[in-house]
């Protein structure tokens, strides 16, 4: 019996959705391209997430599997690595469970990549929603209104305007914005570092760095919901907003520093190398700096050495005392 290979494989990370998943499913089966499959990971949801997944197999007819994780991850990074390894279209589309999709989403991002053979399909714009579960009022966001495109435009060739053009915000990293070519993500191995946030930030960045082409269009297809419950938005308390904010430094700056290492692009280019990798720590310091001030010096280095340690690190004092003494040294410059 031949294998069924789909146009499309959508990978749905899910952690207690149950309030919005049903919408999101929903979506999922009006839309007007049905050559696709639905591959939801369930990250250990404590609700009904996973009973709601399962009352849609039927109604999806084959074209829907859900997969458990072992352990919660915390997380959308492994539960997106380990979608991809279940899927088998052409092309993969990242949506988060608590989102919904336009009907012809899926058609029109796959006609863009198919007529202008595009490794990477990245949307512009956007509509937003509330938090009521079927929404009724909507609005269009775009991520950079200076670099906005009127018609599908190619990213340039040229890999060093690429990643200047990624240090100068023009690209925007949620999963969800891009609809992406399988075989680029499987032949050149591209993961989501496991990180609690900014995850996406790195995944782009390999993109940016592997895809030959690279197709910005400007049709909102995908709705987001602009909720406070967001894990990015959630309110934690002081020690635990620094311990947030500094899982992408522990992890992420190795992983993108490896990243780079296996490109030969950057072996001879040690200062744009330098630059991405400032990029990177400063997007994830100006937060958690912020929070800093609010605790006193001693107790945010005892928080970064325990963090360090806890992550392995051959040398968690020096490493803390160095990034307690750096925010020292910023606060001086800013009085």
């Amino acid at each position: 019996m031949e294998k069924f290979s789909p146009a499309v494989s959508v990978i749905i990370p899910m952690f207690n959705a149950e309030k919005y998943l049903p919408v999101c499913l929903e979506s999922l089966l009006i839309q007007t391209l049905t050559d696709f499959e639905v591959i939801v990971v369930d990250d250990c949801s404590t609700d009904q997430s996973a009973t709601i997944a399962e009352s849609y197999l039927e109604r999806f007819g084959g074209r829907l599997k859900i997969v458990t994780l072992p352990t919660n991850t915390g997380s959308g990074a492994v539960p997106r690595n380990v979608g991809l390894n279940f899927a088998r279209g052409k092309y993969v589309y990242f949506m988060d469970a608590d989102d919904l999709l336009v009907d012809n989403a899926l058609e029109t991002l796959y006609d863009f990549a198919e007529n202008f053979q595009a490794d990477v399909v990245c949307m512009e714009k956007f509509f937003t929603c509330g938090t009521e579960p079927l929404p009724t009022d909507f609005g269009v966001t775009l991520w950079n209104p200076d670099n906005i495109v009127d018609e599908p435009t190619y990213e340039s060739d040229n890999l060093v305007e690429r990643v200047e053009n990624f240090l100068k915000l023009r690209f925007w990293w949620p999963p969800w914005t891009k609809f992406v070519r399988r075989d680029l993500l499987v032949d050149n191995d591209i993961k989501f570092p496991a990180m609690r946030i900014s995850e996406d930030v790195i995944w782009t960045f390999e993109l940016i760095s592997l895809a030959k082409k690279f197709l910005h269009v400007s049709e909102p297809l995908y709705v987001y919901r602009d909720t406070a419950a967001s894990m990015v938005r959630r309110a934690r308390p002081l020690d635990n907003e620094i311990k947030f904010c500094l899982n992408p430094l522990i992890n992420g700056v190795d992983f993108l520093h490896e990243f780079m290492n296996r490109l030969e692009f950057f072996n001879d280019k040690p200062t744009l190398r330098l630059q991405v990798l400032n990029f990177l720590v400063l997007h994830q310091c100006h937060h958690m700096w912020n929070i800093a001030q609010n605790l006193p010096t001693e107790e945010v280095y005892e928080i970064f050495l325990h963090e360090f340690k806890a992550a392995g690190s051959s040398q968690p004092a020096l490493i803390s005392y160095l990034l307690v003494m750096n925010n020292l040294y910023r606060n001086e410059l800013l009085k």
